[in-house]
Protein backbone atom coordinates (compact mmCIF):
# COMPACT_ATOMS: atom_id res chain seq x y z
CA UNK A 1 0.00 0.00 0.00
CA UNK A 2 1.74 3.23 -1.15
CA UNK A 3 2.23 6.11 1.28
CA UNK A 4 1.19 9.41 -0.33
CA UNK A 5 1.55 12.91 1.11
CA UNK A 6 -1.01 15.44 -0.14
CA UNK A 7 -0.44 19.14 0.52
CA UNK A 8 -3.24 21.47 -0.48
CA UNK A 9 -6.60 23.05 0.06
CA UNK A 10 -9.64 22.09 2.10
CA UNK A 11 -12.91 23.82 1.16
CA UNK A 12 -16.58 23.41 1.84
CA UNK A 13 -18.32 23.15 -1.53
CA UNK A 14 -21.65 24.99 -1.78
CA UNK A 15 -23.32 23.56 -4.90
CA UNK A 16 -26.54 24.49 -6.66
CA UNK A 17 -28.00 23.39 -10.00
CA UNK A 18 -29.23 25.99 -12.48
CA UNK A 19 -31.22 25.70 -15.72
CA UNK A 20 -28.69 28.03 -17.32
CA UNK A 21 -25.74 30.22 -16.38
CA UNK A 22 -27.10 33.66 -15.34
CA UNK A 23 -25.99 36.84 -17.03
CA UNK A 24 -24.27 39.55 -14.99
CA UNK A 25 -26.79 41.10 -12.59
CA UNK A 26 -29.41 38.42 -13.28
CA UNK A 27 -31.01 36.04 -10.79
CA UNK A 28 -31.89 32.52 -11.92
CA UNK A 29 -33.96 30.11 -9.82
CA UNK A 30 -32.07 26.88 -9.25
CA UNK A 31 -32.36 23.88 -6.97
CA UNK A 32 -30.70 20.83 -5.51
CA UNK A 33 -28.47 22.76 -3.08
CA UNK A 34 -25.82 20.64 -1.39
CA UNK A 35 -22.99 21.58 0.99
CA UNK A 36 -20.25 18.95 0.76
CA UNK A 37 -16.55 18.57 1.62
CA UNK A 38 -14.19 19.65 -1.15
CA UNK A 39 -11.04 21.57 -1.99
CA UNK A 40 -8.61 20.20 -4.55
CA UNK A 41 -6.15 19.02 -1.92
CA UNK A 42 -8.76 17.24 0.20
CA UNK A 43 -10.44 15.78 -2.89
CA UNK A 44 -7.16 14.30 -4.10
CA UNK A 45 -6.35 12.98 -0.63
CA UNK A 46 -9.72 11.23 -0.37
CA UNK A 47 -9.44 9.95 -3.94
CA UNK A 48 -6.09 8.33 -3.14
CA UNK A 49 -7.31 6.94 0.20
CA UNK A 50 -10.42 5.39 -1.36
CA UNK A 51 -8.17 3.72 -3.93
CA UNK A 52 -6.15 2.03 -1.18
CA UNK A 53 -3.25 4.38 -0.43
CA UNK A 54 -2.08 5.46 3.02
CA UNK A 55 -2.54 9.23 2.84
CA UNK A 56 -1.27 12.08 4.99
CA UNK A 57 -2.92 15.47 4.42
CA UNK A 58 -1.29 18.83 5.15
CA UNK A 59 -3.43 21.96 5.01
CA UNK A 60 -5.12 24.71 7.01
CA UNK A 61 -8.74 25.29 8.05
CA UNK A 62 -10.54 27.88 10.15
CA UNK A 63 -11.75 27.25 13.70
CA UNK A 64 -15.36 27.07 12.51
CA UNK A 65 -18.01 24.45 11.79
CA UNK A 66 -16.91 23.98 8.18
CA UNK A 67 -13.32 23.35 9.26
CA UNK A 68 -14.36 20.75 11.84
CA UNK A 69 -16.55 18.98 9.28
CA UNK A 70 -13.78 18.88 6.70
CA UNK A 71 -11.23 17.41 9.09
CA UNK A 72 -13.69 14.81 10.39
CA UNK A 73 -14.59 13.83 6.83
CA UNK A 74 -10.93 13.18 6.03
CA UNK A 75 -10.62 11.01 9.12
CA UNK A 76 -13.71 9.01 8.13
CA UNK A 77 -12.00 8.20 4.84
CA UNK A 78 -8.82 7.08 6.60
CA UNK A 79 -6.68 10.14 5.85
CA UNK A 80 -4.10 11.13 8.49
CA UNK A 81 -5.06 14.70 9.53
CA UNK A 82 -2.32 15.24 12.12
CA UNK A 83 -0.82 18.00 9.97
CA UNK A 84 -4.05 19.89 9.19
CA UNK A 85 -3.63 23.14 11.13
CA UNK A 86 -6.63 24.95 12.63
CA UNK A 87 -6.44 28.77 12.73
CA UNK A 88 -8.55 31.61 14.13
CA UNK A 89 -6.99 34.08 11.68
CA UNK A 90 -9.27 33.25 8.72
CA UNK A 91 -12.41 31.24 8.00
CA UNK A 92 -12.33 27.87 6.29
CA UNK A 93 -12.17 28.09 2.51
CA UNK A 94 -15.40 27.77 0.53
CA UNK A 95 -16.20 27.10 -3.12
CA UNK A 96 -19.47 28.27 -4.65
CA UNK A 97 -20.26 25.87 -7.49
CA UNK A 98 -22.91 26.37 -10.18
CA UNK A 99 -23.87 23.13 -11.94
CA UNK A 100 -25.45 23.23 -15.40
CA UNK A 101 -26.03 20.22 -17.65
CA UNK A 102 -23.24 18.20 -16.09
CA UNK A 103 -20.67 20.99 -16.26
CA UNK A 104 -19.72 23.59 -13.67
CA UNK A 105 -18.34 27.04 -12.95
CA UNK A 106 -16.72 27.76 -9.60
CA UNK A 107 -15.80 30.75 -7.43
CA UNK A 108 -13.42 30.00 -4.54
CA UNK A 109 -12.73 32.02 -1.40
CA UNK A 110 -9.52 30.30 -0.20
CA UNK A 111 -9.75 31.63 3.36
CA UNK A 112 -7.45 29.70 5.72
CA UNK A 113 -5.83 27.83 2.82
CA UNK A 114 -3.74 30.91 2.09
CA UNK A 115 -2.24 30.85 5.60
CA UNK A 116 -0.27 27.68 4.93
CA UNK A 117 3.42 28.52 5.36
CA UNK A 118 6.80 27.03 4.44
CA UNK A 119 7.17 26.36 8.18
CA UNK A 120 4.06 24.17 8.07
CA UNK A 121 5.58 22.30 5.14
CA UNK A 122 8.81 21.60 7.02
CA UNK A 123 6.84 20.11 9.92
CA UNK A 124 5.57 17.16 7.86
CA UNK A 125 7.68 14.11 7.02
CA UNK A 126 7.82 14.22 3.23
CA UNK A 127 10.95 12.04 3.04
CA UNK A 128 9.10 8.82 3.90
CA UNK A 129 6.45 9.24 1.20
CA UNK A 130 6.23 7.31 -2.06
CA UNK A 131 4.87 10.46 -3.71
CA UNK A 132 4.03 14.09 -2.97
CA UNK A 133 0.83 15.48 -4.49
CA UNK A 134 -0.01 19.18 -4.48
CA UNK A 135 -1.97 21.91 -6.25
CA UNK A 136 -1.99 25.71 -6.41
CA UNK A 137 -4.83 26.60 -4.03
CA UNK A 138 -2.16 27.30 -1.40
CA UNK A 139 0.52 30.05 -1.27
CA UNK A 140 3.16 29.79 -3.99
CA UNK A 141 6.05 29.86 -1.51
CA UNK A 142 4.57 26.93 0.43
CA UNK A 143 4.13 24.88 -2.75
CA UNK A 144 7.69 25.65 -3.86
CA UNK A 145 9.14 24.67 -0.48
CA UNK A 146 7.25 21.38 -0.56
CA UNK A 147 8.62 20.52 -3.98
CA UNK A 148 12.14 21.53 -2.99
CA UNK A 149 12.03 19.25 0.07
CA UNK A 150 10.64 16.39 -1.98
CA UNK A 151 13.36 16.84 -4.60
CA UNK A 152 16.03 16.85 -1.86
CA UNK A 153 14.73 13.54 -0.50
CA UNK A 154 14.17 11.87 -3.87
CA UNK A 155 10.37 11.84 -3.51
CA UNK A 156 8.49 12.13 -6.84
CA UNK A 157 6.25 15.21 -7.11
CA UNK A 158 2.87 15.21 -8.87
CA UNK A 159 1.70 18.79 -9.36
CA UNK A 160 -1.86 19.57 -10.43
CA UNK A 161 -1.35 23.23 -11.51
CA UNK A 162 -4.82 24.48 -10.65
CA UNK A 163 -6.17 27.06 -10.49
CA UNK A 164 -4.11 28.04 -13.50
CA UNK A 165 -1.72 30.96 -13.36
CA UNK A 166 1.46 31.69 -15.23
CA UNK A 167 4.40 30.02 -13.48
CA UNK A 168 8.18 30.32 -13.94
CA UNK A 169 9.76 27.38 -15.72
CA UNK A 170 12.05 26.62 -12.76
CA UNK A 171 8.98 26.19 -10.52
CA UNK A 172 7.25 23.78 -12.91
CA UNK A 173 10.49 21.86 -13.41
CA UNK A 174 10.45 20.93 -9.70
CA UNK A 175 7.55 18.59 -10.55
CA UNK A 176 8.08 15.08 -11.90
CA UNK A 177 4.52 14.81 -13.23
CA UNK A 178 2.20 17.66 -14.25
CA UNK A 179 -1.57 17.20 -14.70
CA UNK A 180 -3.10 20.40 -16.14
CA UNK A 181 -6.38 20.46 -17.98
CA UNK A 182 -6.61 22.01 -21.43
CA UNK A 183 -7.20 25.60 -20.30
CA UNK A 184 -4.52 25.35 -17.60
CA UNK A 185 -2.03 24.08 -20.17
CA UNK A 186 -2.86 27.08 -22.37
CA UNK A 187 -2.32 29.54 -19.50
CA UNK A 188 0.93 27.91 -18.37
CA UNK A 189 2.47 27.89 -21.85
CA UNK A 190 0.69 30.54 -23.91
CA UNK A 191 0.06 27.88 -26.59
CA UNK A 192 -3.46 27.75 -28.04
CA UNK A 193 -2.82 24.26 -29.43
CA UNK A 194 -2.85 21.61 -26.68
CA UNK A 195 -0.21 19.44 -28.35
CA UNK A 196 2.16 22.38 -28.64
CA UNK A 197 1.38 23.25 -25.02
CA UNK A 198 2.24 19.77 -23.81
CA UNK A 199 5.51 19.85 -25.74
CA UNK A 200 6.29 23.27 -24.27
CA UNK A 201 5.85 21.91 -20.74
CA UNK A 202 8.27 19.09 -21.54
CA UNK A 203 10.79 21.63 -22.84
CA UNK A 204 10.47 23.54 -19.56
CA UNK A 205 11.96 20.51 -17.83
CA UNK A 206 8.85 18.62 -16.65
CA UNK A 207 9.66 14.91 -17.22
CA UNK A 208 6.07 13.67 -17.59
CA UNK A 209 2.90 15.50 -18.58
CA UNK A 210 -0.76 14.42 -18.73
CA UNK A 211 -3.14 17.06 -20.09
CA UNK A 212 -6.75 16.15 -19.28
CA UNK A 213 -9.21 17.03 -22.04
CA UNK A 214 -12.58 16.24 -20.43
CA UNK A 215 -14.80 14.25 -22.78
CA UNK A 216 -11.98 14.25 -25.36
CA UNK A 217 -9.72 12.13 -23.15
CA UNK A 218 -6.11 12.82 -22.15
CA UNK A 219 -2.89 13.73 -23.96
CA UNK A 220 0.25 12.49 -22.25
CA UNK A 221 3.97 11.97 -22.66
CA UNK A 222 6.92 10.80 -20.57
CA UNK A 223 9.35 12.78 -22.71
CA UNK A 224 8.88 10.78 -25.90
CA UNK A 225 6.03 11.09 -28.37
CA UNK A 226 2.65 12.48 -27.38
CA UNK A 227 -0.07 9.87 -26.91
CA UNK A 228 -3.81 10.58 -26.98
CA UNK A 229 -6.13 8.29 -25.04
CA UNK A 230 -9.85 8.81 -25.80
CA UNK A 231 -12.22 9.19 -22.87
CA UNK A 232 -14.44 6.32 -21.81
CA UNK A 233 -17.95 7.25 -23.06
CA UNK A 234 -20.21 7.91 -20.07
CA UNK A 235 -23.15 10.15 -19.21
CA UNK A 236 -21.63 13.00 -17.20
CA UNK A 237 -23.74 14.18 -14.26
CA UNK A 238 -21.22 16.30 -12.33
CA UNK A 239 -17.65 17.08 -13.45
CA UNK A 240 -16.64 18.87 -10.23
CA UNK A 241 -14.08 16.28 -9.06
CA UNK A 242 -13.05 14.86 -12.44
CA UNK A 243 -9.55 16.36 -12.43
CA UNK A 244 -9.00 15.57 -8.76
CA UNK A 245 -10.00 11.93 -9.21
CA UNK A 246 -7.65 11.69 -12.19
CA UNK A 247 -4.74 13.14 -10.20
CA UNK A 248 -5.42 11.00 -7.12
CA UNK A 249 -5.71 7.82 -9.17
CA UNK A 250 -2.58 8.64 -11.17
CA UNK A 251 -0.62 9.15 -7.93
CA UNK A 252 -1.80 5.84 -6.45
CA UNK A 253 -1.06 3.89 -9.62
CA UNK A 254 2.41 5.39 -10.10
CA UNK A 255 3.30 5.03 -6.41
CA UNK A 256 2.22 1.41 -6.66
CA UNK A 257 4.78 0.77 -9.41
CA UNK A 258 2.72 1.11 -12.61
CA UNK A 259 4.24 2.52 -15.77
CA UNK A 260 3.15 5.98 -16.87
CA UNK A 261 0.89 4.83 -19.69
CA UNK A 262 -0.77 2.19 -17.51
CA UNK A 263 -1.27 4.73 -14.72
CA UNK A 264 -2.80 7.28 -17.11
CA UNK A 265 -5.23 4.63 -18.42
CA UNK A 266 -6.33 3.77 -14.88
CA UNK A 267 -6.68 7.44 -13.89
CA UNK A 268 -8.75 8.18 -16.99
CA UNK A 269 -11.15 5.35 -16.16
CA UNK A 270 -11.45 6.52 -12.55
CA UNK A 271 -12.26 10.05 -13.75
CA UNK A 272 -14.88 8.70 -16.15
CA UNK A 273 -16.58 6.81 -13.32
CA UNK A 274 -16.39 9.88 -11.07
CA UNK A 275 -18.35 12.16 -13.41
CA UNK A 276 -21.30 9.74 -13.44
CA UNK A 277 -21.95 10.62 -9.79
CA UNK A 278 -22.96 13.82 -8.05
CA UNK A 279 -20.74 15.69 -5.58
CA UNK A 280 -17.01 16.10 -5.11
CA UNK A 281 -15.70 13.57 -2.61
CA UNK A 282 -18.98 11.64 -2.62
CA UNK A 283 -18.42 10.85 -6.30
CA UNK A 284 -14.94 9.40 -5.82
CA UNK A 285 -14.91 5.61 -6.27
CA UNK A 286 -13.43 2.94 -4.05
CA UNK A 287 -10.73 0.65 -5.40
CA UNK A 288 -13.25 -2.18 -5.85
CA UNK A 289 -15.63 0.10 -7.76
CA UNK A 290 -12.82 1.43 -9.94
CA UNK A 291 -11.50 -2.05 -10.73
CA UNK A 292 -15.01 -3.24 -11.59
CA UNK A 293 -15.48 -0.29 -13.94
CA UNK A 294 -12.13 -0.99 -15.60
CA UNK A 295 -13.09 -4.65 -16.14
CA UNK A 296 -16.40 -3.63 -17.71
CA UNK A 297 -14.57 -1.57 -20.31
CA UNK A 298 -11.86 -4.13 -21.04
Amino acid sequence: MPNICVIGSLNMDLCVEAPRVPNLGETVIGGGFVASPGGKGANQAVAAAKLGAEVTMLGCVGSDAFGAQLVENLRVHGVDTGHVRVTREAPTGVAVILLHRGDNCIVVDPGANMLLTPGDIEAVEIAGSAMLVLQLEIPHEAARRAMELARAHGVPVLLNPAPAQKQPADFLALADILTPNESECRILTGCADVEQGALALLRMGVPRVAVTLGSKGVLYSDGGRLIHRPARPVKAIDTTAAGDSFTGALAVSLAGGAGFGEAVDFAQDVAALTVTRRGAQASLPSLAQAEGFVREGA
